[in-house]
């Protein structure tokens, strides 16, 4: 029997609850071994693949060092991991969930200060009055460095946080911040402001692949059908199918024309068409003389291609 293919998933809280939501939507329910505390699952409609679920940094850590082939994490926690992550872990999919921002944020007192270059001539007059360079404290060490380096900012020190990064500068454990934030309302409750261009990533939820993982054939096989279905079910959730009683006229091969032209896909029995675009492209059916025009929203939309599943083939091989 071959080894599976191994999906790395949040074990707790709200990502759980996302992940979780947003495979049952595309037709595959995650269903725990060993009760609702078990660590291993399975994928049902998915034969061939175990399901590990860990904590979201752990995932991060497993695609890195190749124990998972697939996982669902954060991006900033997979570029915390430092280094090439591009030849490290391939990004799938951006999943439109679990948002959060990793940004530099000062305090609100310091009125002068306002964009990252104000911050250097700062770190530069701190360091020359008090003799000790700024502390910044956060748990995301690596980005902060790359950052603050783009910035030229060099007059600091790193103070690596425990606990509750937002509050170190009213504790007089650091002057500055890097930390996550969703909203930025934790950051000005504790006296803080985000700067200007402080943004370092906006991150969310990412389908990963890992690089280093040992790919067998049964298992890209079983991560083919994954991608297909998953990428069928997001492309269905964009499109609307338009079907109208056929004529063969001009006006009608003019207007389906103009609409391929457009970006909308031809089928047989009419076309597939952005949401967004639906309106305009049945008012313009309508316009030719065509009608009545029926639109559709289909559950699944599986293309010939499929871009996930053929990039992570193409870095595999």
């Amino acid at each position: 029997m071959s080894e599976p293919l191994v999906i790395a998933l949040p074990s707790k809280g709200r990502l759980k609850e996302q992940v979780e939501a947003w495979l049952a939507d595309g037709g595959l329910e995650v269903q725990a071994l060993g009760g609702a505390r078990g660590y291993l699952a399975t994928l049902k409609g998915l034969p061939g693949a175990q399901v590990r679920l860990s904590s979201a940094a752990d995932i991060a850590e497993a695609l890195d060092a190749g124990e998972a082939h697939l996982g669902v994490t954060g991006e900033d926690l997979l570029r915390e991991r430092g280094g090439d992550l591009d030849a490290r872990v391939l990004l799938l999919r951006p999943l439109g969930f679990g948002r959060a921002d990793l940004v530099v944020a000062a305090p609100k007192s310091w009125l002068d200060v306002d964009t990252m270059a104000d911050l250097e001539e700062v770190a530069h007059d701190y360091l020359a009055r008090t003799g000790r360079r700024m502390r910044v404290a956060t748990k995301y060490l690596a980005q902060t460095r790359a950052f603050f380096a783009r910035h030229g900012i060099v007059d600091y020190r790193i103070t690596e946080s425990g606990g509750a990064t937002e509050g170190a500068p009213a504790a007089g454990a650091a002057e500055l911040v890097v930390d996550i934030t969703t909203t930025g309302a934790t950051l000005a409750a504790n006296g803080l402001k985000v700067l200007a261009d402080g943004t370092i990533l906006r991150s969310q939820a990412q389908l990963a692949a890992s690089l280093r993982a040992d790919w067998s054939p049964a298992q890209l096989a079983v991560a083919e059908r994954l991608l297909r279905g998953l990428e069928a079910r997001a492309t269905a959730l964009s499109s609307a199918t338009l079907i109208w009683p056929a004529d063969g006229g001009e006006a009608e091969a003019q207007a389906v024309a103009d609409l391929a032209a457009a970006g909308a896909s031809r089928r047989p029995n009419g076309l597939l068409v952005a949401v967004g675009q639906l309106a305009a492209a049945g008012q313009k059916l309508s316009a030719a003389g065509l009608g009545p025009v029926t639109a559709a929203r289909p559950d699944f939309v599986f293309e010939v291609g499929c871009a996930s599943f053929e990039a992570l083939k193409a870095r595999l091989f």
